[in-house]
């Protein structure tokens, strides 16, 4: 599986691009699956239900399953945190993973960057970013500047730098 992230500080566009990003490569033919880093509180059960009785009761993993989709909840249980490295093998294989957050780990990214932030770009200190999607001028900039409001040619830039197959060649 190929991978890229979308690297960027809070309220930059990260997740807003990534909703975007998905139909734009899918409409290619290029499947995509996601990875969320999230903050240590996040939680997807809640009490009450069934699932969330059973994680409470010391079940080190939970599997839901429906006609619609399946979940499967693991607790660390005072393990550390997984890596990106390790959570990767348990995404069935698709073309393309698109990764947001894990902004330490030494993949490539792509930074979101909007001056109206009001902080500087990440790009000077992070040698895994390999092109930044911007709406402002970064003159200087050593790395391939994209329009951060042209989804489609950010779709192209990754179809490219990852050399994806896309329509009648994809699969």
């Amino acid at each position: 599986m190929k991978l890229i992230g979308l690297a960027g500080w809070s309220g930059s566009g990260k997740t807003t691009l990534l909703v975007q990003l998905i139909p734009a490569l899918t409409r290619r033919g290029i499947s995509v699956s996601t990875v969320k880093h999230a903050h240590h509180m996040f939680d997807v059960d809640r009490p009450g239900k069934d699932s969330y009785r059973h994680r409470e009761a010391g079940a080190t993993e939970v599997l839901v399953g429906s006609a619609h989709r399946w979940a499967l909840m693991h607790e660390h249980r005072g393990e550390p945190e997984p890596t990106l490295q390790e959570l990767l093998p348990k995404l069935s294989p698709v073309d393309l993973v698109i990764v947001e957050g894990f902004k330490r780990e030494g993949h490539p990214k792509i930074e979101i960057y909007r001056e109206e932030v009001g902080k500087p770009p990440l790009y000077p200190d992070d040698p895994n970013i390999v092109a930044v999607a911007t709406d402002a001028r970064l003159p200087g900039c050593p790395l391939p500047l994209l329009d951060l409001n042209d989804v489609e040619a950010i779709a192209g830039f990754v179809v490219s730098r990852f050399d994806l197959k896309v329509g009648a060649e994809a699969r």
